[in-house]
């Protein structure tokens, strides 16, 4: 197992290639099941949960063909699970549910894993994919879902999960007649989904929206040319985070600015100078760090999966901060780790007060999730000294290349074995 070796009060200076999204990717992936053929996806990024999706689809007969252009062939699916082996690694393996009952009348899915960041149940996929004529049973830690026909519905979300819309959004393609989701998650990754599925012969109006309105089709097939996948917002928020903590001066290319509004918002805030192209983002700060209050929020509001990264940043203000988690219950785990660095943080329910400090200093620590990983990656490199993350197999689920990406800038980080000197 790997750790992360940083040395860090480096400015970061330079420009830093942005991926594809992995919470794009993933859905796509599982959307190639409704449509038989042999799909084309590039700008797919090299990641580990997108290699337990490959996996996934391998494991039901749809075999893949790695490159610069990934080939997909959903032209036969042999089996209907996708077994707790592999959905124990990534919870967006649930995203098999929808598509494999559109295409197969049933699905056999593992209940999801992935990052221990809060219970995030099922119940809103279930109910609304029963509205389209679904039904479930429980059994061995499995969900067996069967359907004779999909019949469009109305469906209305008690609150915008994204990966529900996905999975209802999937099944729905194929139902018979209208259905209506309401309430439904707004996510740039919804929309590009919808647009892919509109590829494959989908007609979907709203996706993106908080209503999507869906005509079911009878039949769907792979589009001619590849789909590029969308740049991962999160993973360039992360970096232009980066310039910020360690006063640098970072441009993101391939990044779309229309995606990070709240984001860039909040960098503002903070002291940062932001500017914005038509696909590059660029960050730089030279004054104190300033103190922000945070809510986190669905889409379009300040997204979850940067919170932990805001959380190292606003460690080093002249002043105290607030960040209000609303989405999970259990994502201020990080906060342990931030204090072994210096961080003077407090944690009151799903409320955490961020007294700045005038600096950190390097320390090991241990990482808990993916975005958690990536805060410790942050107060790393703006910390005095040297910082040793262990455990750090979560970011390579979500963060491709990410210690050559830091080197490029000028940061001194690198991999070593645990265990051993580095």
């Amino acid at each position: 197992m790997d750790k992360l070796l940083i040395e860090g009060g480096i400015p970061l200076v330079g420009r830093v290639p942005v991926s594809g999204a992995k919470n794009a990717a993933l859905p796509l992936l599982m959307a190639t099941i409704v449509a038989p053929g042999e799909h084309r996806l590039a700008n797919l990024p090299e990641l580990a949960d997108v290699e337990s999706m490959l996996s996934l689809l391998g494991r039901i007969g749809c075999p893949s063909l790695l490159g610069p252009i990934v080939r997909v062939d959903t032209s036969r699916v042999a089996w209907c699970e996708a077994p707790y082996d592999l959905v124990r690694k990534m919870r967006a393996s649930v995203l098999a549910l929808g598509p494999l009952l559109a295409r197969c009348g049933e699905a056999h899915v593992s209940l999801p894993g992935g990052c221990a960041i809060g219970v995030r149940p099922i119940d809103q996929h279930l109910r609304g994919l029963e509205a389209l004529g679904c039904t479930f049973r429980m059994e061995g830690g499995y969900v067996h879902g069967k359907v004779s026909k999909l019949k469009g519905a109305e469906i209305y979300l008690d609150m915008p999960t994204v990966t529900g819309t996905e999975n209802i959004l999937m099944a729905a393609v194929l139902a018979e007649g209208h259905t209506l989701i309401s309430n439904a998650a707004a996510e740039p990754e919804v929309e590009e989904l919808g647009a892919f599925l509109n590829s494959l012969g989908a007609k979907i109006e709203g996706a993106g929206t908080a209503t999507i309105r869906i005509e079911g089709v009878t039949s769907l097939a792979p589009p001619p040319r590849p789909w590029h996948i969308l740049p991962d917002r999160i993973e360039a928020g992360t970096y232009l985070v980066a310039a910020a903590i360690t006063g640098g001066d970072i441009t993101c290319e391939n990044a779309r600015a229309k995606d990070l509004v709240a984001v860039l918002a909040v960098l503002e805030r903070a002291g940062c100078t932001v500017e914005r192209g038509e696909d590059y983002i660029r960050v730089s700060r030279t004054g104190p760090v300033h103190p922000v209050n945070i809510t986190t929020a669905p889409h379009p509001g300040f997204p979850t999966d940067m919170q932990a990264q805001l959380m190292a940043l606003l460690s080093l203000t002249g002043g105290d901060s607030q960040i209000r988690e609303t989405i999970f219950e259990n994502r201020f785990m990080h906060v342990a780790e931030l204090l072994r660095l210096g961080a003077h943080i407090d944690v009151n329910g799903n409320l955490a007060t961020v007294h700045g400090v005038p600096e950190m200093r390097g320390a090991t620590v241990m990482a808990t999730d993916l975005r958690a990983s990536a805060s410790l990656v942050l107060a790393g490199l703006a910390a005095k000294g040297r910082t040793e993350i262990l455990r750090i197999y979560h970011l390579d689920r979500g963060y491709e290349h990410l210690a050559e990406k830091l080197r490029a800038v000028g940061a001194n980080v690198k991999r070593a074995e645990e265990g051993r000197p580095g």
